[in-house]
């Protein structure tokens, strides 16, 4: 699918921009299923203040979607309308500050801001080496692991809103719950600043190991997957009701549910974003009927299906 390339106007509405502005950039890449459609235009600002300059000169009736590393995304095959928002090198830097601080970009890995944190005697935050994803994503969704969440640790977070205007959010401000952060939808988060406490490197990259193990022996981590699939209902573990509705190794056309994890959706070489989707709501189906419980998910989906399968 190949949208109208809006290239040219948006180029006239703003000189001064530095940042990279794509027409139907190809999105798959980018994801770790490795499937989707492609982006109407791809942005990525050169930092902060080209992000504020982009997004209050852009038209209001273009919709923005913002994406992180891809590690819990589904991209449709249709493609995504309006700009996609990719934060990249601007958004990548970390410091460390008095008080056993981190100040961090959104564009960088869970795994680094963990490893920074080691390296500078911060413990607290070693849980992030088990989440594939990046700063911006874990604001979002509150992610967490391994006895640790997000809402633990976070102070501040500076974010732009769709008219390209900066705000700083407490932790208080983002209302954290499982999973979820009831911050505005239409906020981009560009920083963050966490709290640690003091430590020792040793100690804390022993524990980074031992979650590094946990996952490799687990989890399908080495597969084209987008991480766990659906959220745990209370009391409940997603995987026990996927296996128990009899659903591991269950298989949608290139699209199969792992038999290592079966709250993990895996590409097997040749899937589509529908194979995956559907695959999703087939266990959903299957966990309904068995159990009576409804899975959320837990994966983020985005754009629209492909024109043939939109028919």
């Amino acid at each position: 699918m190949t949208f109208p390339d809006l290239t040219a106007d948006l180029a006239a509405r703003m000189p001064e921009l530095r940042g990279r502005l794509l027409a139907n950039q190809k999105l798959a890449p980018f994801t770790w299923f490795r499937v989707g459609g492609p982006a109407q235009l791809l942005f990525t600002p050169a930092d902060e203040d080209d992000l504020g300059y982009f997004l209050a000169r852009l038209p209001a009736d273009i919709p923005v979607t913002v994406v992180g590393l891809g590690s819990n995304l589904i991209v449709r095959d249709g493609g995504v309308a309006g700009v996609v928002v990719r934060l990249a090198r601007g958004f990548s830097d970390i410091e460390v500050e008095e008080g056993h601080r981190l100040r961090v970009g959104a564009a960088v890995p869970d795994v680094k801001l963990a490893r920074a944190a080691a390296d500078a005697g911060i413990a607290g935050l070693a849980f992030y080496r088990g989440i594939p994803g990046g700063i911006g994503g874990a604001l979002r969704m509150n992610a967490g692991a391994h006895h640790g969440e997000t809402k633990d640790r976070l102070v501040e977070a500076r974010a732009f809103d769709r008219q390209g205007r900066l705000h700083v959010l407490s932790n208080a401000d983002f209302g954290f719950s499982y999973r979820h952060s009831g911050a505005a939808g239409d906020l981009i988060f560009t920083r963050a600043l966490f709290q640690g406490e003091p430590g020792e490197t040793a100690d804390i990259l022993a524990e980074m190991d031992r979650i590094t193990a946990a996952r490799e022996a687990s989890q399908p981590i080495r597969e084209k997957t987008g991480g766990s699939t659906f959220k745990n209902p209370p009391g409940q573990k997603a995987w026990q009701l996927v296996d128990a509705a009899g659903c591991r190794g269950l298989v949608r056309g290139g699209a199969q549910v792992s038999r290592m994890h079966c709250n993990f959706l895996i590409n097997t070489g040749s899937a589509t974003a529908a194979d995956i989707e559907e695959l999703g709501e087939e266990v959903r189906r299957r966990v309904k009927s068995a159990s009576g419980i409804t899975l959320e998910w837990e994966i983020k989906r985005i754009g629209v299906p492909a024109p043939a399968a939109a028919a």
